[in-house]
């Protein structure tokens, strides 16, 4: 590495810093301004360093073209200098963002705003890597930018721990749907099916001869027939996996209305089966969300809607009720976990709310 200023490419930034240094002394007559020149001009080349071994920096020009990069620049791009140098950014762009994400942050820097965000990016060998961005405009003196630095520390190692994370919650959630309904089956079809059988010899028993005994026994079985059943349809209703989303979420509705005491309103234009783990994507949502209606919003009434569209299905779960505001400090993980199912299949889930102004839970999946 080379003493601090002396780096053997144009730095663009605080290029003169060195120059300038050497000549204060046969420039400045005043000794007390001359020392405080030569002290912040020095201060200004030591941060310059500081960054430049600190980050990924790159300066370009109000167009885009890059006029600076650092080692570190070129180390994690696998780009040379002179190969970068006059390109734009396209050069590592890993394609990955939309057209509404470039959009917004040209306008966002344009309009002379600092813009941060994360950014995925490709380098010269096809790799991949994540980077956290701060991109800060420099402005002339009527307020337009004439060049934008960017500052970028690598962020990679933490992506991947995220995606591992959300393939190990998704797993989670599959293993959880699995043994709902493999407790759900063995509650309806094992110990449901003998408590019948024994339902049928009482009835063989007092046939003939009425025994109150034996039909207040009767009463208590039939009353635990019932709540076997109940307790197997919440684990998971047979009529999801035998029938789909629909019939299944129209039979939720019948019993929370019931439970509740609140009308749900449902529309639906599906007619297609989807894939089971949206389909259980989405009546998880819409039980979830009906429920903390039923529990907080205080209404007595409530909107479903799935709606079909040519590329997506959308849902919508609306409330007039208290609405809530959202606190990353609460210990609830209901939200969090609405939202991490529909990230597990592709999906997108929106939640807004506000004290007094309801609650609208949007579901957009890819069919």
């Amino acid at each position: 590495m080379n003493n601090r200023g002396q780096r053997p490419y144009p730095q663009v930034i605080g290029q003169n810093a060195a120059d300038l240094l050497s000549q204060l002394e046969g420039r400045i007559s005043n000794p007390e301004l001359q020392e405080k020149l030569k002290h912040s001009l020095q201060e200004f080349a030591d941060l310059k360093f500081a960054l430049d071994e600190s980050a990924i920096v790159a300066v370009t020009d109000r167009k885009g073209t890059i006029k600076y990069v650092n080692d570190t620049f070129c180390n994690i791009s696998k780009y040379s200098r002179e190969e970068l140098l006059g390109k734009d950014h396209r050069i590592i762009n890993s394609g990955y963002h939309g057209k509404a994400f470039m959009k917004d942050l040209w306008q966002t820097i344009g309009a002379g705003k600092v813009w941060r965000g994360e950014i995925k990016n490709r380098a010269k060998d096809g790799t991949y890597y994540w980077v956290y961005t701060t991109i800060v405009p420099f402005l002339d003196e009527s307020g337009r930018p004439y060049q934008y630095l960017a500052i970028r520390n690598e962020v990679t190692p933490l992506k991947k721990a995220e995606e591992e994370l959300k393939m190990m919650m998704n797993r989670v959630m599959q293993i959880q749907e699995e043994e709902r309904k493999r407790f759900s089956r063995e509650l309806h079809d094992g110990i449901g099916q003998s408590l019948f059988a024994l339902l049928i010899q009482l009835d063989q028993l007092t046939a003939s001869s009425p025994v109150p005994e034996l039909e207040k026994l009767r009463r208590s079985v039939s009353n635990i027939m019932a709540d076997v059943r109940s307790l197997a349809w919440e684990l998971r209703p047979s009529v999801l996996d035998d029938l789909g989303v629909v019939p299944a979420i129209r039979s939720y509705l019948d019993n929370y209305s019931q439970h509740y005491g609140v009308r749900v309103g449902f529309e639906c234009n599906l007619r297609t089966r989807l894939d089971v783990h949206k389909e259980t994507t989405i009546y998880r949502i819409i039980q979830e969300a009906l429920t903390n209606t039923g529990k907080y919003a205080d209404v007595m009434e409530a909107q479903v809607a799935v709606r079909e569209t040519e590329t997506n299905v959308e849902v919508s779960i609306i409330d007039n009720g208290k609405g809530f505001t959202r606190s990353h400090q609460t210990k609830g993980v209901g939200l969090f976990s609405m939202e991490e199912r529909a990230r597990g299949v592709g999906g997108r889930l929106d939640i807004e709310s506000s004290p007094g102004s309801g609650t609208f839970v949007t579901l957009i999946l890819p069919k």
